[in-house]
């Protein structure tokens, strides 16, 4: 396939296009900016092995729209979405719809005037009616509200022009060029000598290793493009508490980092979002030819290689 990859430079978008990549497919990965610092600098050297890269060409833009207007395509994975803050009680809902929806309908009919077959949305555990959990599906924040609203707004265009749909929910990622936050506290804290906490150790979440995802991405996008194929596929695997997940983490780094990973568990005094949220899908690594051992390992490696890095701070 040739696939047009929006958000190429986030963390699972990285993988989505090495996976992708590596099944033969073509990928197209056109970014927000230019001239990145840091991990996502990093992240889109990363990503210049794997993918075309066109720089400064947002989605929806005139330059995003001269570009399908000039290439075909077989599919669109939008997987680019606003997300900076996306914590804060502050996230601006519309703001972000109204960008991850940027001209979207003129983008459609270009890339249907050129035979695309569908589009892969990518959706999140965090949004509303997703996954299952302790309470109603309720979305965990504006930005996980600001997802599903984008979701229903591709439903209505996609019955609207008649083109396939489908759906891909992440649910908590992790591994190498992961933005630095829970696993890489535990770790810089292993580091330095400290012993890091959890705070919200009661959390039943969904983790998953960011390459099982990413080869259940690649797969799920090939599966769009079969008659009658499937179109939503909600990925699962580490089930378990957030506390079990650290005890989990740390019992799997110690000897690949050959330090002492000490962790503690606070009494947790946060209750904001629902106790349990979890996806539906269980993975087998097997039918991916994906093996945990050696994700672990290049978990660990990828973090030595990073200590005097992206680790510090």
């Amino acid at each position: 396939m040739k696939v047009l990859l929006t958000g190429g430079s986030s963390f699972t978008g990285l993988w989505f296009a090495r996976s992708l990549n590596a099944r033969g497919h073509a990928v197209v990965a056109p970014l927000k900016g230019t001239g990145y610092s840091g991990l996502r600098s990093i992240r889109v050297d990363e990503l210049k092995k794997v993918a075309e890269v066109i720089d400064d060409c947002p989605f929806g833009s005139s330059r995003f729209l001269d570009l399908v207007d000039a290439e075909r395509f077989d599919l669109l994975c939008h997987h680019a979405a606003r997300s900076g803050d996306y914590r804060s009680s502050g996230f601006d809902v519309l703001a972000a719809v109204a960008e991850n929806t940027h001209n979207m309908p003129a983008v459609l009919k270009a890339m249907l005037k050129h035979g695309l077959v569908g589009v892969v949305a990518t959706g999140s555990i965090f949004e509303q009616d997703e996954g299952v959990g302790s309470e109603h599906t309720r979305a965990f924040s504006p930005y996980g509200l600001s997802k599903g609203l984008t979701w229903q707004f591709y439903r209505f265009l996609s019955e609207t022009f008649g083109f396939k749909l489908a759906k891909f929910t992440i649910p908590n990622p992790f591994g190498p060029f992961e933005e630095p936050r829970f696993c890489t506290y535990l770790v810089r804290s292993w580091f330095n000598g400290d012993v890091p906490t959890v705070r919200t150790p009661l959390y039943v979440r969904d983790n998953v290793h960011v390459d099982l995802l990413a080869a259940a991405y690649a797969a799920f996008t090939e599966q769009v493009m079969l008659p009658g194929s499937v179109s939503k596929l909600n990925p699962s695997f580490y089930i378990e508490s957030q506390g079990a997940f650290a005890r989990r983490f740390a019992s799997e780094m110690e000897p690949r980092l050959g330090l002492a990973c000490p962790l503690v568990l606070l009494d947790q005094s946060e209750f904001g979002e629902p106790m349990v949220r979890i996806n539906t899908d269980r993975l087998n690594g097997t039918d991916f030819g994906w093996s945990e051992r050696v994700a672990w390992d290049n978990e660990a490696a990828f973090y030595i290689d990073a200590k005097d890095t992206i680790m510090v701070g």
